[in-house]
C-alpha cells in the first residue's frame, strides 16, 4: 500500500508539495470606462465591480498597482443615445477607449493596456457586427473592427484583443497594424463560447443584444475540437497570445490548448457570471469567499491558463500583500 496522507499532515507539507502558486502577476484586472467625470457606479449583478470615468478610472489603477496588478483590459460603455446600426463610436477617433488609453500611459506608463476589440458594446442592436437581413455580416464588419484595433493601437494599447469572432479578423487587424508600422500585439479570444456565464457583463456594459442571441459566431459549447481549430486559425493569421472564454466549464479546452500550442502564452476569462456567482454564493455564506476564490482561479492555472483575466485579481492582490 502507497501511503498518500504523509504528504497532507500539515499546513507546511502540504506547501511544499503544492504544484501550482498563485500570484498577482497572472491576472489581468478588466475595467469598465464610460463617459463624463466623477463617475463610479456599481455594477448590481456584479458586486465590487464599477463603471469608471476616466478621472476615476486612474485613481483606482493606482490602487490596484499598489497590490502589484500591472494588466488591465478596457471594455468602453456607451448611453445608449450615442450607439447606431455600426457602432461608429467604438472607432471614431476620440472614442472612450483610446481617451482612456491615452490617460493611463500618460500617468502608468508601467501599466499593460488591453483593450477589447468588438462593436456589441456601441451598435444599437448589440451584435458583435454589421447586420445584413437581420443576420451579422461578416466580411462588411472586418474593415471596422481593424478600424477600432488602429485607433486603440495609436493611443498606446500594449495588446488588442478582437472579441467578436468574425472569421478573420486577427488577419483583419493583423495587416492594418503592420501597414501602420504599429507594434502593438493581438490577444485573440481563439475559442469563446457561446456562453450563459455572459449575463453579468452584459448588465455591464449595456451590451445585450436587441433581439436573437450570438449563437452564430460564438461557438457552441457541444463542440470538442472546434476551439482548437479555431486558436489554430488565428495563429495562423498572426495572434501573438490566444484566449479560452470562458474558463471553469471550459479547462479542459484550456488544458488542451496550453499542450497543443505551447510556444503561445494562453489567457483565459474567468468571465462575469463565474465571478457572480462565486461572489454572490460567498456573501450568502455557501463557502468561504477567499478559499472559493483561490480554488477556482488555482484550477484554470493549473489546467494550463499562463494568464487569467478576473474580477477578483484587486481583491486577490489586496488579500496577498498584507
Amino acid at each position: 500500500m502507497k501511503r498518500f496522507r504523509p504528504y497532507r499532515a500539515t499546513q507546511e507539507i502540504r506547501d511544499q508539495y503544492a504544484d501550482i502558486h498563485l500570484s498577482v502577476a497572472d491576472f489581468i484586472y478588466p475595467y469598465f470606462v464610460v463617459e463624463g467625470t466623477g463617475v463610479k457606479e456599481e455594477i448590481p449583478s456584479m458586486k465590487g465591480i464599477y463603471r469608471f470615468s476616466v478621472d476615476l478610472l486612474l485613481e483606482d489603477i493606482r490602487e490596484l498597482l499598489s497590490v502589484g496588478v500591472n494588466k488591465i483590459l478596457l471594455f468602453g460603455v456607451i448611453p445608449a443615445e450615442e450607439k447606431d446600426e455600426k457602432g461608429s463610436a467604438g472607432f471614431a477617433a476620440d472614442n472612450i477607449v483610446s481617451r482612456a488609453v491615452r490617460a493611463i500611459k500618460k500617468s502608468f506608463p508601467e501599466v499593460i493596456v488591453f483593450t477589447d476589440v468588438c462593436l456589441c458594446e456601441y451598435t444599437s442592436h448589440g451584435h458583435c457586427g454589421l447586420l445584413h437581413n437581420h443576420d451579422v455580416d461578416n466580411d462588411s464588419t472586418l474593415p471596422l473592427l481593424a478600424e477600432m484595433a488602429y485607433q486603440h493601437a495609436v493611443a498606446g494599447a500594449d495588446f488588442v484583443a478582437p472579441s467578436a469572432m468574425m472569421d478573420g479578423q486577427v488577419e483583419a487587424i493583423r495587416k492594418r497594424l503592420d501597414k501602420e508600422k504599429l507594434s502593438t500585439k493581438i490577444l485573440a479570444y481563439s475559442a469563446k463560447y457561446a456562453s450563459a456565464f455572459y449575463g453579468p457583463f452584459r448588465d455591464a456594459a449595456g451590451s445585450a443584444p436587441s433581439f436573437g442571441d450570438r449563437k452564430a459566431y460564438q461557438m457552441d459549447f457541444r463542440t470538442k475540437d472546434q476551439g482548437l481549430e479555431e486558436i489554430a486559425a488565428d495563429i495562423e493569421e498572426g495572434a501573438d497570445w490566444i484566449m479560452v472564454k470562458p474558463a471553469l466549464a471550459y479547462l479542459d479546452i484550456i488544458q488542451r490548448a496550453s499542450v497543443r500550442f505551447p510556444d503561445y502564452p494562453l489567457v483565459s476569462y474567468q468571465v462575469s457570471g463565474e465571478y457572480a456567482m462565486l461572489k454572490t454564493g460567498a456573501q450568502a455564506g455557501f463557502f468561504d469567499e477567499d478559499r472559493i476564490f483561490f480554488e477556482s482561479l488555482t484550477s484554470i492555472k493549473r489546467a494550463g491558463a499562463q494568464y487569467i483575466i478576473t474580477y477578483y485579481a484587486k481583491e486577490f492582490g489586496k488579500k496577498t500583500s498584507k
